[in-house]
């Protein structure tokens, strides 16, 4: 078997573990900004097997530059997506916001009652 037969290549932008929904930046990112083991990745990750984890680490380490470059673009589409996501919250969010807020409100009055009471 070799390596790359652990992956499915979608797109330059798009690599996946075989057989699942997840991305080799997830794995990557707990390993190398997390600094988590290849053991706690997989617990974390429970549709992912150790080997696939090591597979993916491995990888990473054989094409170094290139997963690294693979992972800066993803952490800047990341990076933009969420600022995208802040400043226009879809519908939900701005709802679940306006609740928060009055909750947060009525909390606040009824503990100056208390304290003036």
């Amino acid at each position: 078997m070799q390596l790359e037969d652990y992956f499915d290549f979608q797109r330059p932008d798009d690599i996946r573990v075989k057989g699942t929904r997840v991305g080799i930046e997830t794995i990557l990112y707990e390993y190398i900004h997390r600094a988590r083991t290849p053991e706690e990745i997989a617990n974390i990750y429970t549709s992912l097997t150790l080997e696939q984890v090591y597979a993916t680490i491995l990888y990473y380490l054989h094409n170094k530059e290139a997963v690294s470059a693979y992972i800066a673009d993803w952490l800047e589409w990341s990076h933009r997506a969420r600022e995208e996501q802040r400043r226009n919250p879809p519908p939900v969010v701005v709802k679940l916001m306006k609740l928060k807020a009055e909750r947060e409100a009525m909390k606040k009055a009824n503990d100056s009652q208390i304290s003036a009471g």
